[in-house]
């Protein structure tokens, strides 16, 4: 069975689309300021280490909780350049990776959790405003949108359940005109949007306002216990912590056995040229919405402030060995798979031209959204495994890494989503392999009417299945 988006398009439509791309995320095509690389020796009572959300969150709350301590942050690149500075921009409120995901693993305390990430989402703006963050934050609400038609009941299943506002073929393709939808749900209250690197570089400056240090090129390459503290080495600087944050995302964690339990999947993005108003009248798009499809592997897009359209998703690569590799991210026949999709979905616009393309590594582990631990004795916190919805869940996940490195029991470090851990991966080749068959799977239920296979079904049984 094909699915919509197995349409023939014309591969000189899609050839001149790409023609002028720039190789680059968008987003980090802005002014940055430079923060100097850590050299010598220094003490702090909290060194975080990694300069993405989770980092820049964990140092800020920590300053405000504490306004007294001394706190450094690391970066081993730049304050925003990987994940933070890749991403669509998307803040949801969900902590699980979607209801049906936080459903299944997490039944008794699913509540909790949506009423936990609400509440987390509205502290992001209410932060955001309290600081001045210019982040071009738009609570937009999300579109989920039904392009074949097994995936309208879901649709339904989710209006009746309180989970947002079903829209018909006709609504639905008001507020955006694609002859591939046959139905929407808009949920007005649980997505924000956002320019990912601003949102990052606001965070650092506003770290910097409540005294945090920060230091640039300045990788961590060992961590030990030494006396009552711990040591941190990088490249050119011993750093002597009383307490240590690891928000180190896809990279290998200075935790040895945390590295098993996540794996990086590469995201691939799309960015048009500015579109114009005649382009823009052409699809609507006037409430400005996120906007995500209802497949296994599904499209995610948004509109930037001057009317780009970011377009990503669908292939979501993993290569054997674990390896994050900037060699991965210039993958021709990924660009041009979501070049056709994107004509697909709109074809009132062959017109329109790509300026960007871009791709990143995702953390993911085997329940697809965040874990926690703690090493050395509580000393040392960390998270990863976000899955690729983190914007706004790397917020929370701060608040969690501060509690755990507190000691203090809270309604968060309460959850069974943060006091287990996820299924580790197997080594290689079994990780790779099933990984492949996963993928395969997959892309064979969106082809099947979204039948799961026996190994979907498995999967579902050991808990270890996905639910996009």
């Amino acid at each position: 069975m094909k699915t919509v988006f197995d349409a023939p398009v014309d591969s000189a439509l899609v050839e001149r689309s790409l023609a002028a791309t720039a190789f680059a995320p968008m987003w980090l095509d802005i002014a940055r300021p430079e923060h100097p690389a850590l050299t010598g020796v220094t003490s702090c009572d909290l060194l975080v280490i990694g300069g993405g959300y989770t980092g820049l969150w964990t140092a800020l709350h920590a300053a405000e909780r504490n306004p007294g301590q001394k706190i450094v942050l690391i970066e081993a690149n730049r304050i925003g350049w990987a994940a933070s500075g890749r991403n669509g921009g998307f803040v949801d409120a969900s902590l699980t990776h979607g209801a049906e995901n936080g459903k299944s693993r997490w039944a008794a305390e699913f509540d909790t959790l949506q009423a936990m990430g609400l509440e987390n989402l509205d502290g992001m703006a209410a932060d955001i405003a309290r600081l001045g963050l210019d982040v071009e934050w738009q609570r937009t609400g999300m579109l989920s949108v039904a392009t074949e038609a097994h995936q309208v009941a879901w649709l339904s299943e989710s209006a009746a359940a309180g989970e947002g506002r079903y829209l018909d073929e006709a609504q639905v393709r008001a507020e955006l005109a694609s002859p591939t939808y046959l139905a929407g749900l808009f949920e007005p209250d649980t997505c924000a949007i956002v320019h990912p690197a601003k949102l990052a570089i606001e965070l650092a400056r506003a770290c910097r306002e409540a005294g945090v240090q920060i230091h640039e090129h300045t990788r961590a390459v060992s961590l030990q216990t030494s006396g009552g503290g711990l040591r941190v080495g990088t490249e050119a600087a011993v750093l002597d912590a009383k307490r240590v944050m690891l928000a180190t995302n896809v990279y290998p964690s200075l935790v040895r056995r945390n590295r098993w339990y996540t794996v990086p999947v590469y995201d691939y993005v799309l960015a048009t040229e500015p579109l114009t108003d005649d382009q823009l009248d052409r699809i609507g798009w006037r409430n400005r919405q996120g906007v995500g499809d209802c497949a296994n592997q599904f499209h995610y897009y948004r509109l930037t402030e001057d009317n780009r359209v970011v377009w990503g998703g669908y292939d979501a690569i993993y290569h054997f060995g674990r390896r994050v590799d900037a060699v991965y991210e210039d993958r021709p026949q990924t660009y041009r798979r979501l070049a056709e999709h994107f004509f697909i979905t709109f074809p009132q616009l062959d017109d329109v031209r790509f300026s960007h393309r871009w791709a990143g590594a995702i953390d993911t582990n085997t329940r697809f959204c965040a874990h926690w631990g703690t090493a050395h004795h509580g000393r040392v916190a960390y998270v990863n495994g976000f899955t690729g919805l983190g914007v706004g869940a790397t917020r929370f996940a701060a608040d969690v890494c501060l509690d755990l490195l507190d000691g203090v029991s809270t309604p968060r470090t309460e959850l069974e989503m943060v006091r287990k851990r996820p299924l580790p991966f197997p080594p290689e080749p079994v990780a790779s392999a099933g990984i492949q068959a996963t993928r395969w799977s997959l892309n064979r239920a969106d082809h099947s009417a979204g039948r799961r296979n026996v190994l979907l079904k498995t999967l579902d049984a050991l808990g270890l299945g996905f639910d996009s």
